[in-house]
């Protein structure tokens, strides 16, 4: 059946799994619009900035680790964009940006054609796995095919395909089927044993976990209870094993309690993280003892923790085929009492809170009491989620969003919205400060129309309080940190959401049930220094 190129990239997209894109329509995508009608599989979602188009799919696929969608204009719409995919790249998410660019006979040649780029997939290449422009409509489905295939089998960071108008419009027979994707590798026999031999004889081992071992979490709880191995994690891993396991110390990863401890490993396994900077907050760990990585990217294996076993491959094939390779050694007796040594750290964290903390524990374990088991938590880039990362218990993979790495703002609201489409009956929630929520507000009138029940917490502190911080110690007048709030009920009111002020622990919790039950999203403002938080 005859149909515009436009129309037919969105059919290959059905049969690749995407069932929602997010964007903005434009004059550059009414071809990929018109294959978005009734008779179509995808749903759009219709954003508020292209910002957000690309944080809702990074929402999603955080959620669910399957590819997500966003659709948006050439130019601007790419550079809008931008910011999300720089995220996922960070946080190793396989994200599409699917975007317009101007017609081909204009590209690279500075005409001062409507939104252009001279080199629209230059602008893209730094934070993509790939970044492309289709020529021709042939080129769609070689395109499409490299990016899921590169989804399917590799690290899965983001991709940029850039259609030109003038391809889209083109008409092809629309016959495309999507091809058969590679898998990710699995893990050679020999380093496996090797890895063995090292913890069979390690008498302090230590498990490290990151995003990349979200499928990975029954055969993890497994392994560190056959080592008797404390498990620690990044804010990406946070859940893999469950924050009340008794050899978790989840997020802890960021305190200088758990820092100490590092060094007394004689054994360190690393499973898809890259011990980042953002992971604990210091320039480099104190790792002495043997490290055994396992990670998809062969960059990670020797790059500022050189393994002495590296195994590139999938993580939950390798950590079973670890335990099966660990059962022909003889059971030894460790040294310590690793569930004595957990419950230690975390009663050293709780006693050096600053009074800050306390707050945010106080109302973090508030809304423990208030939240179902396997509730997602949609975190922003604020102090209240900083002290989460560590405080809060999460208790499943990919139940914890938390943008350290790219540390970008404003990510929560839309990420949220993204988790929620594509996981309608999981309760989610979004934990904002007053600054960052601000980049993306807008996007709650995104939230009223699919009338999401969405309690959105606002940690209102009075401005950018973690910038103001760091001023106040190093001596450093207050500079562009201390500019004032909307009054956010009325604003939340005014697009459509219910808004709470709670004066009591009683009234948070109230709110946050409500809200879970609401026909539309329910702003809950939180101010530090109120006193039923004291």
């Amino acid at each position: 059946m005859s149909m515009s190129c436009g129309a037919a990239t969105m059919g290959l997209l059905a049969q690749y799994g995407i069932d929602t894109v997010f964007g903005i329509p434009g004059v550059h995508t009414l071809d990929f619009c018109s294959g978005l009608g009734e008779d179509s599989s995808i749903q759009h979602i219709q954003v508020r900035n292209e910002q957000g188009a690309g944080f809702m799919a990074e929402g999603y696929a955080r959620a669910t680790g399957k590819p997500a969608a966003a659709l948006v204009i050439s130019g601007p719409g790419v550079t809008n964009a931008a910011t999300a995919i720089g995220q996922s790249w960070a946080d190793s998410l396989p994200v599409l940006l699917l975007s317009a660019e101007p017609a081909s006979h204009t590209l690279g040649k500075g005409w001062g054609v409507l939104h252009e780029i001279t080199e629209q997939k230059a602008v893209t290449a730094p934070l993509t796995a790939l970044s492309a422009t289709a020529h021709r409509p042939e080129d769609v489905p070689e395109l499409l095919a490299q990016a899921f295939s590169i989804f399917s089998s590799a690290r899965p960071r983001p991709v940029h395909i850039s259609i030109p108008t003038d391809v889209q419009a083109a008409t092809t027979d629309g016959d495309w089927t999507a091809v058969e994707l590679p898998v990710r590798p699995h893990p050679d026999h020999d380093q496996v044993t090797r890895a063995a031999d090292l913890l069979a004889d390690a008498q302090n081992p230590l498990i490290m976990v990151g995003g990349g071992s979200h499928e990975a979490s029954t055969e993890i709880q497994q392994l560190c209870e056959q080592l008797n191995a404390i498990v620690i994690s990044s804010t990406s891993g946070k859940g893999i094993v469950p924050d009340d396991h008794p050899l978790s110390l989840g997020g802890a990863t960021v305190r200088p309690e758990v820092h100490r401890m590092v060094p007394n490993a004689d054994v360190v396994v690393a499973i898809g993280t890259e011990i980042s900077e953002t992971d604990s907050f210091v320039e480099r760990l104190d790792i002495r003892g043997k490290l055994i990585r396992i990670d998809l990217d062969p960059r990670k294996i020797n790059d500022l923790y050189p393994a002495d076993v590296g195994i590139v491959a999938d993580a939950a094939p390798t950590v079973a085929a670890l335990i099966k390779a660990l059962k022909k050694h003889s059971p030894r007796a460790r040294q310590k009492d690793s569930e004595a040594l957990v419950t230690n750290i975390r009663n050293q964290i709780k006693s050096q809170l600053t009074p800050s903390e306390q707050q945010h524990c106080k109302l973090l374990s508030a809304l423990r009491d208030s939240i179902p088991r396997d509730t997602i938590l949609a975190g922003d880039v604020c102090q209240l989620v900083y002290t989460g990362a560590f405080a809060m218990p999460v208790y499943n993979p990919r139940s914890w969003f938390y943008p350290a790495g790219y540390c970008t703002l404003g990510a929560a609201l839309p990420n949220a919205i993204g988790a929620m489409q594509a996981l309608p009956d999981r309760p989610i929630v979004a934990l904002v400060g007053d600054g960052g929520f601000m980049f993306t507000v807008q996007e709650l009138i995104t939230a009223a129309e699919l009338k999401l029940p969405l309690p959105i917490v606002l940690w209102d502190n009075g401005g950018l309080k973690q910038i103001q911080d760091d001023m106040d110690r190093g001596g450093i007048p207050r500079v562009g940190v201390d500019g004032i709030n909307p009054d956010f009920s009325l604003l939340a009111r005014s697009m459509h959401c219910h808004a709470e002020e709670p004066s009591s622990i009683s009234d948070f919790q109230r709110a946050i049930q409500t809200a879970l039950a609401a026909d539309r999203p329910t702003l809950i403002t939180v101010r530090e220094d109120s006193e039923w938080l004291l």
